[in-house]
């Protein structure tokens, strides 16, 4: 039986995110969507288009608190530490000359 999606929107340094999350998707799986909404397609430190689909095992939101938001908001937190994400904030926000 699949489960209702939940719609979650929330701001991340600056962008506008949209989360999409089914707990029990084909009876089976759990799937989250995430996609930057404005501005539109802006480039998260976890995926360059601005839209991740990420499927995962039923419960593991829950079993973390269930605050998905909080979750998403840790995963992005956390691949922002990494040097390519540094590199590319760093650069988008000095712009480069050549």
């Amino acid at each position: 039986m699949e489960q209702q999606p939940q719609t979650y929107r929330f701001h991340w340094r600056g962008v506008e995110i949209e989360v999409i999350y089914t707990p029990l998707k084909w009876g089976v799986i759990a799937h989250l969507e995430v996609r930057s909404i404005r501005p539109e397609r802006a480039r998260l430190p976890i995926t360059d288009t601005g839209y991740r689909s990420h499927f995962h095992t039923p419960g593991t939101v829950e079993a973390l608190g269930g605050d998905v938001v909080a979750q998403v908001i840790a995963w992005l937190d956390e691949e922002a530490r990494k040097p390519e994400w540094r590199r590319y904030d760093n650069a988008s926000r000095q712009g480069e000359l050549f």
